[in-house]
C-alpha cells in the first residue's frame, strides 16, 4: 500500500516463504504442481476446442496462444481468492504481533506472481517449440503483467477486507470468476464473436490485458482495444485500475483498524 521499508520486505520475504513451504507441505511433487495444474488443464481444454470444436484453427501458435491466457487467468484468480481469505488466515500472526496489515495481502500476490513466473518459464518453452521466436514485442509483456499484477493486488485488497466480516464474499467472487472466465475470451479468439459485440468485451480490464500480450507475445492476429476503439478509449482500462486501488487503498486501510477483534 506504500513504500515498504527494510524491516517491512523482509517480514514480506518471510512470509511468502512460509506460503510456499505450507502450501507445498507433504506433497511429493512440491512445486512442480503450480505449473502442472495449468498444463493439465490447458491440455484439456486444447483438445476440445481444437479437435472436437476447432475453435483455433484460423489462429497460428493457438497452443501458446491458449496456454497463455489459462496462465494469466490462472494467476489472477490465485491471487484474488487467496488474498480474499489471507487476513483471516493469519488472523493469529495479526492478533500476536504488530505487523502491517498490508503485508498479508501482499504476500498472497506475491506468492501468485512467483507461480505465474514458474508457468511463464513453461509457456516460453512450449513457445519456442512451436516456432516462435523473440522479438521486440516481447518487450511489452512486463508491463502488461506489471498492470495484471496490479490489477489483481486491488482487488485481492478489497476482498480481504470485506471477508472478515462477510464470510459469503469468496463463494460469491468465485461463481463471478467463473462467469469472468467465459467472458474474458480466454477460450476462443475474439474474432468468433460477432463485430458489434467485440469491443464491449474490453469493459473486463483483464481482456485488454490478455489480448495485448497474446499480440505481442504471439500473433498480431490478435484483436487488441486499438482496434476496436477510438484512441482516447484505449485509457479505460487503467482507470479502472486506478479507481479500483484508490477504493481498495481507502476501504483495507478503514477496515483494517477492526481486523483484530473480528478476525
Amino acid at each position: 500500500m506504500r513504500y515498504l521499508s527494510k524491516k517491512n520486505r523482509a517480514i514480506l520475504r518471510e512470509m511468502v516463504s512460509t506460503d510456499f513451504k505450507i502450501r507445498y507441505q507433504g506433497s511429493v511433487l512440491g512445486y512442480m504442481w503450480s505449473v502442472l495444474k495449468p498444463l493439465f488443464l490447458f491440455a484439456i481444454l486444447y483438445v476440445i476446442f481444437t479437435y472436437v470444436f476447432k475453435v483455433g484453427k484460423n489462429i497460428e501458435h493457438y497452443p501458446v496462444y491458449l496456454l497463455l491466457g489459462v496462465v494469466l487467468w490462472n494467476f489472477f484468480t490465485e491471487a484474488t481468492v487467496v488474498g480474499a481469505s489471507s487476513v483471516v488466515a493469519h488472523g493469529d500472526l495479526i492478533r500476536k504481533i504488530s505487523i502491517p496489515r498490508y503485508l498479508v495481502v501482499i504476500s498472497s500476490s506475491v506468492s501468485a506472481l512467483i507461480n505465474l513466473a514458474l508457468s511463464l518459464l513453461v509457456v516460453v518453452t512450449i513457445a519456442l517449440i512451436n516456432g516462435l521466436r523473440p522479438e521486440t514485442s516481447w518487450l511489452m509483456v512486463p508491463l502488461l503483467l506489471l498492470e495484471l499484477f496490479a490489477f489483481a493486488l486491488a482487488v485481492a485488497f478489497i476482498l480481504s477486507a470485506a471477508y472478515v466480516k462477510y464470510r459469503d464474499i469468496t463463494y460469491i467472487w468465485e461463481i463471478m470468476l467463473q462467469a469472468g472466465f467465459y467472458a474474458s475470451a480466454i477460450l476462443f479468439p475474439l474474432q468468433l464473436v460477432p463485430l458489434q459485440y467485440q469491443k464491449w468485451f474490453f469493459l473486463n480490464p483483464i481482456v485488454q490485458i490478455v489480448q495485448d500480450v497474446r499480440y505481442s507475445a504471439v500473433t498480431h492476429q490478435t484483436i487488441t482495444m486499438w482496434d476496436k476503439v477510438r484512441p482516447i478509449f484505449t485509457i479505460y482500462p487503467f482507470i479502472v485500475i486506478i479507481l479500483v486501488s484508490v477504493v481498495a487503498r481507502i476501504y483495507f486501510k478503514k477496515q483494517s483498524k477492526f481486523f483484530a477483534e473480528n478476525i
